[in-house]
C-alpha cells in the first residue's frame, strides 16, 4: 500500500506543474492534502483506459478521472492514428457531437479543437444529439471517424467518449489496437489543444433531416400508422438528448397524440428527477407511468442519455403498465418485422436478423420456424454493425438487429443501436396490436405460445478499484476452470468459451467456435435449453451473470404460473454459481 501511495502523489504532483488549469491544480491539490487518501488513489492509480470502445470514467480530475487532459490525450492519439492512416487523403474529416452530461459541450469543443489542430476537418454538432445521430452522421458526410461525447446511461457523475471509425460503427480489428497504442504514447505535454477555427463547422438541421427521412422510410406499413394515427404515447427523454428528435420522427411518422414527459424534457446532467437514467430500472420511468396513467396510455417510452437505449412499458392483461425488458423488446420487434415482412409480401429471401450471444434464444427459434437467417455475435452494437457490413457486402438485407441491454438498431444507414428509430417502429407495432384488438403483451404472450417462454434474470456483482478488476479476473477464471455440472438440477450439456473459441459437450467432444476474435465470456447450457453466460463489463467494474430459464408454455392462461416456476429456476441458478 506504502509503495502504490508513493507511486499516486509522485502522479498526482506531476498535475501541479505549468501544463494544467488552475482549476484542475487546485482539485489535486485538495486531494493530496485530505488525510484519507482512497480518493487519491482512484483519481490517479491507473490512466484512465482507451478501449476499443473509447473511454468512460467519473469526471474530475486525475489520470483516471474524466476530464480535459484524458479526453485530450484520446483525441490527439485518434488524430495522430488518423493522420497516419489516411495519409494519401487530400483532407481528413470527423463527426463530433455530446449528449446533456455535465462537461458534454466542454469536452465536445475540446474533442474539435484538438482534431482541427492536427489538420483535421470536424463537422460539430451545434448542440446535444444521439449517438445514432453520429453515427448516421459519419456516413452521410463521408466522414473517416466520429466521437460522441457521452457515458450513455451511467450515472451523473459519468462521462465518456465513444469512438466510430468510417462505417459509422465503434472501431473494430485493426483499428481499435492500432489507436490505442496511439493513444498510450500521447503525454498531456503533446496535446494540440489550440484548434483552427477553419476546419470546424458547426452542423445541424442540414443532418437532422436526412437522417429523420431516412428513419421514416423503415415504416413498414404507412398506411396501418395512418388509420392509427391517435394511438396514445407517452415518451420521456429522461432529460438526455432524444427530447428533439423521437418526437420529431414519431410526428413525422404521423404520430398525434405523443404525450412527452414535460419535466424530463429539460436537458441536465444532474438527472434530478431519477436516481439513474438507465430506462432498464424500473424507477427510472415513474413520471412516464404517472403520465400514462392521466392519458390512458396504449405505450410508454424512454431513452437513455444518449438515445441510443429504448425502455418500453406497456399493459399487461390487467390493464396495469409494465416495464418490458430488453430480451422482450427485442423479441417483439423481430417477431413483428418477420411476420409483417412476410404478410406484405416483403420477403426476398436475402433477408437476415442478428442478435448478440446473450440475448434469448426464444429470438433464435422464431428465426429458425420462419426460415429466417440469424447471426449471433459477440455483445456490443459493434459486432452486429460487423455482421451487416459483411453480409451487406454479399447482397443480403438486414430487416433488425438487438441485444438483451435495450438495444435495437431497425436499419442499416446507422450502425449502433438506436433509440429514435426504435420509438417510431415501436409506435408501429403498438398500432398494428391494437389495431388487431391486442396489446404488445398480448403479442408477447402469442410470440412465447408459438415459439416457447423464456424469463431471463441478470446479475452485476460490482467490484471497484484495483482489487475489483483483479477478483473479477479471479472468478473467471474459476468459473473457467470448474464449470458447473449442472444447474438448478439440470444437467449442463455445453460449455462454451469464448476466449479459447471452444465448445466442450457433455460427451467430452471439443469443437471450435467460428467468431471474429477471443473474447473473454463463458456460456452454459443445460440440457433443458436453459443458458447462463458470463462476462466481465468493458466499460464498468463489474462481472455479469445473464441467465435463461426456458419452459414449455402451452396456454397464455399460463403465464403468470411458468414465470414464477422459471423466477424460482433463476434462484437456483444464483444459488449453483454463488452469486
Amino acid at each position: 500500500m506504502d509503495e502504490l501511495l508513493k507511486q499516486v502523489t509522485a502522479k498526482a504532483n506531476e498535475w501541479l506543474g505549468n501544463g494544467f488549469d488552475e482549476k484542475t491544480r487546485q482539485e489535486v491539490k485538495a486531494l493530496l492534502d485530505k488525510e484519507d487518501k482512497s480518493d487519491l488513489i482512484d483519481a490517479f492509480y491507473r490512466d484512465l483506459e482507451f478501449g476499443t470502445g473509447g473511454l468512460r470514467g467519473i469526471m474530475g480530475a486525475g489520470t483516471n478521472r474524466m476530464n480535459i487532459y484524458t479526453v485530450g490525450m484520446a483525441t490527439q492519439g485518434l488524430a495522430n492514428y488518423l493522420n497516419m492512416n489516411f495519409k494519401d487523403r487530400e483532407q481528413i474529416s470527423v463527426v463530433v457531437g455530446h449528449d446533456c452530461r455535465n462537461n458534454g459541450r466542454l469536452f465536445a469543443e475540446t474533442v474539435a479543437n484538438i482534431f482541427s489542430a492536427n489538420g483535421i476537418k470536424v463537422y460539430l454538432f451545434d448542440d446535444l444529439r444521439p449517438t445514432p445521430e453520429v453515427s448516421f452522421a459519419i456516413r452521410y458526410l463521408g466522414c473517416q471517424s466520429g466521437v460522441n461525447v457521452t457515458a450513455s446511461h451511467n450515472p451523473r457523475e459519468y462521462n465518456g467518449y465513444k469512438a466510430y471509425w468510417e462505417d459509422g460503427a465503434q472501431v473494430l480489428a485493426p483499428h481499435d489496437t492500432g489507436i490505442i497504442n496511439e493513444v498510450s504514447k500521447v503525454k498531456v505535454g503533446d496535446i494540440k489543444f489550440q484548434g483552427n477555427p477553419e476546419l470546424i463547422q458547426i452542423i445541424g438541421e442540414e443532418v437532422d433531416k436526412p437522417y429523420l427521412d431516412a428513419i421514416e422510410g423503415i415504416c413498414i406499413d404507412p398506411a396501418m400508422v395512418k388509420r392509427n394515427h391517435d394511438l396514445c404515447i407517452v415518451y420521456t427523454p429522461l432529460h438526455g438528448c432524444g427530447r428533439v428528435m423521437i418526437p420529431r420522427s414519431l410526428a413525422q411518422w404521423g404520430f398525434t397524440n405523443v404525450n412527452c414527459v414535460p419535466e424530463q424534457m429539460i436537458p441536465d446532467g444532474n438527472f434530478p428527477t431519477v436516481v439513474s437514467p438507465n430506462p432498464e430500472y424500473p424507477e427510472a420511468l415513474t413520471l412516464a407511468l404517472k403520465l400514462a396513467r392521466e392519458k390512458n396510455a396504449d405505450v410508454v417510452m424512454a431513452s437513455d442519455p444518449d438515445a441510443d437505449r429504448l425502455g418500453v412499458a406497456c399493459r399487461d392483461d390487467k390493464g396495469e403498465l409494465v416495464l418490458l425488458n430488453g430480451n422482450q423488446t427485442a423479441m417483439i420487434f423481430l417477431y413483428y418485422i418477420i411476420n409483417q415482412y412476410s404478410k406484405l409480401g416483403k420477403m426476398t429471401g436475402k433477408e437476415y436478423i442478428v442478435k448478440t450471444i446473450v440475448t434469448t434464444e426464444v429470438i433464435s427459434r422464431i428465426a429458425a420456424k420462419n426460415n429466417m437467417e440469424m447471426f449471433d455475435c459477440y455483445t456490443g452494437f459493434k459486432w452486429i454493425a460487423k455482421v451487416i457490413a459483411d453480409e451487406n457486402a454479399k447482397g443480403k438485407k438486414y430487416i433488425g438487429g438487438g441485444e438483451e441491454s435495450f438495444g435495437f438498431l431497425a436499419e442499416d444507414f446507422v450502425r449502433d443501436k438506436d433509440a429514435v428509430s426504435a420509438c417510431s417502429l415501436m409506435a408501429e407495432i403498438a398500432a398494428w396490436a391494437k389495431e388487431n384488438g391486442k396489446t404488445l403483451f398480448e403479442m408477447l404472450l402469442d410470440a412465447y405460445q408459438e415459439y416457447g417462454f423464456s424469463e431471463e434474470g441478470a446479475v452485476s456483482v460490482v467490484k471497484p478499484g484495483k482489487s475489483g478488476a483483479e477478483e473479477i479476473s479471479a472468478m473467471m477464471e474459476q468459473f473457467r476452470a470448474n464449470p458447473p455440472k449442472s444447474l438448478a438440477g439440470v444437467p449442463v450439456v455445453t460449455v462454451k468459451d469464448f476466449k479459447l473459441l471452444k465448445q466442450t459437450n457433455a460427451d467430452g467432444a471439443v469443437i471450435d467456435l467460428v467468431m471474429p476474435e477471443p473474447s473473454n465470456v463463458l456460456q452454459y447450457f443445460t440440457e433443458q435449453g436453459d443458458k447462463i453466460s458470463v462476462r466481465p463489463s468493458g466499460t464498468e467494474p463489474k462481472i455479469k451473470f445473464y441467465m435463461e430459464a426456458k419452459l414449455p408454455m402451452t396456454d397464455k392462461a399460463d403465464y403468470l404460473k411458468v414465470k414464477a416456476a422459471a423466477r424460482e429456476k433463476i434462484e437456483l441458478f444464483k444459488k449453483d454459481l454463488g452469486i
